[in-house]
C-alpha cells in the first residue's frame, strides 16, 4: 500500500510544482546553445583550418586523412587545439555546475514539500535551495561517482576473470565454452544489473539523507546505507520503480524509430517527437525523485504519512490514547457515592 502511495504522492508533488519539469526543459536548451557557442565554433574554425570540408563530413575518409599525421598537426596547430580542448572542458564544468545546481533546487523545493513549509513551487525558494546544497552536492557527486567506479571496477575484474576461463575451455573443447561464456555472462549480467540498482539506490537516498538531515556527503552516503540495511522495502521500491521509469522510456524511444521513415515530414516530426520524449524523460525522473523522497521522509519522520501527504492533522481528542484515561461515563452511570463503595 506504501508503494502506490509514494508513487501517487509523487505525482502529486510534481504536477502541482510543473515549474521543475519547464526548468529541466530549458536548462537543455541552454546547454544546447552552450555547445554551440563555446565547443561549436571552435571546432568549425579547426576544421576550417585543418583543411576539412564540412559539406562531407559524411565521409569518413576525410576526416581520416585530416588526422593521418597527428603529431605533425598538434606541432602545427598546437595553440588551436589547446583552445579546441579548453573550450570543451569550460563547458563540461559549466553543464555539471547547472546540473547540480538545478538538482539541488529541485530536491530542496521536494523537501520543503515534505517538511510542510511550504506547499508551491517558487523560483526565490528554488533559488536559495540551489545556491545552499550546491557546495554539499559536490561532494557528493564525487563519492558517488567513487562509488560507480570502484563497481565498475569490479566488474571488470569479473570479465577478465570470465574472459580467461573461457579462453582456457576453449583449448580444452569448444562446446564447453561456449557454454562457460553463456553461463558466466548471464550471471555478470545479473552480479552488474544488481550492484548498479544498489549502487543508484544508496545515491537517491542519500541525496534525500543529504538535503533532509543537512547531513555531509559521506555521513549521508553511510545513513543511505544503513537506512536500506534496515529497510529492504525500500531498495526494492526504488528497483521497481526505476524498472517502471526504464521501460517506459524504453518504449517511447522505441517507437521514433518508425517515425523518421515517413516521406517528407518524417525528420520534422521525430524532431518534435523526440523533444516531447525528453520532456516526458524529465517529468517521469522528477516524479520518481519525489516518489523515493516521500517513501522515505514516511518511514523516518515523526507524523509518517498524514504529515506529508497534506492529511489534516489529528485533533486532540482523537490523538488522546485509550490507555490510562477513563472515559466519560454515560447518562445513568454515574460513579456511586461513597457510603455504596464502602458497603460493596
Amino acid at each position: 500500500m506504501r508503494y502506490r502511495e509514494a508513487i501517487r504522492n509523487g505525482f502529486r508533488i510534481i504536477n502541482r510544482n510543473w515549474q521543475l519539469v519547464l526548468i529541466q526543459v530549458g536548462a537543455m536548451f541552454a546547454s544546447f546553445a552552450g555547445f554551440l557557442v563555446l565547443v561549436g565554433v571552435p571546432l568549425a574554425i579547426a576544421f576550417i583550418i585543418f583543411g576539412l570540408d564540412l559539406t562531407e563530413l559524411s565521409r569518413i575518409e576525410d576526416a581520416l586523412r585530416t588526422f593521418r599525421e597527428p603529431a605533425e598537426l598538434l606541432s602545427k596547430y598546437f595553440a588551436l587545439v589547446v583552445l579546441v580542448l579548453s573550450s570543451l572542458l569550460v563547458y563540461l564544468l559549466v553543464v555539471l555546475a547547472l546540473g547540480l545546481f538545478l538538482f539541488g533546487g529541485s530536491i530542496g523545493v521536494i523537501n520543503r514539500i515534505m517538511e510542510g513549509s511550504d506547499d508551491r513551487f517558487h523560483m526565490k525558494t528554488f533559488i536559495s535551495e540551489g545556491k545552499r546544497l550546491f557546495f554539499p552536492l559536490v561532494g557528493f557527486t564525487i563519492l558517488a561517482g567513487l562509488m560507480f567506479t570502484f563497481v565498475a571496477f569490479i566488474l571488470g575484474l569479473f570479465g577478465g576473470a570470465i574472459a580467461a576461463i573461457v579462453s582456457i575451455a576453449k583449448e580444452q573443447e569448444a562446446a564447453l565454452a561456449l557454454f562457460l561464456g553463456i553461463f558466466f555472462s548471464l550471471i555478470l549480467f545479473v552480479v552488474g544489473l544488481v550492484l548498479i540498482l544498489i549502487t543508484l539506490s544508496v545515491a537517491v537516498y542519500g541525496s534525500a539523507v543529504l538535503v533532509s538531515k543537512r547531513e555531509g556527503a559521506a555521513r549521508s552516503l553511510k545513513e543511505a546505507v544503513r537506512y536500506l540495511y534496515k529497510h529492504g522495502d525500500a531498495l526494492y521500491f526504488y528497483c521497481v520503480i526505476f524498472t517502471g521509469y526504464f521501460i517506459i522510456s524504453f518504449f517511447v524511444w522505441f517507437m521514433s524509430y518508425p517515425i523518421g521513415y515517413i516521406p517528407l515530414i518524417g525528420p520534422l516530426i521525430a524532431l518534435i517527437y523526440h523533444f516531447g520524449v525528453y520532456v516526458l524523460q524529465s517529468y517521469l525522473g522528477l516524479v520518481m525523485l519525489a516518489a523515493v523522497f516521500w517513501y522515505y521522509y514516511s518511514g523516518t519522520k515523526a507524523g509518517g504519512e498524514e504529515q506529508i501527504t497534506g492529511a489534516p492533522a489529528p485533533t486532540a481528542e482523537a490523538a488522546t490514547p485509550a490507555t490510562g484515561i477513563s472515559e466519560a461515563p454515560a447518562h445513568g452511570q454515574d460513579e456511586l457515592p461513597p457510603e455504596k463503595e464502602s458497603q460493596a
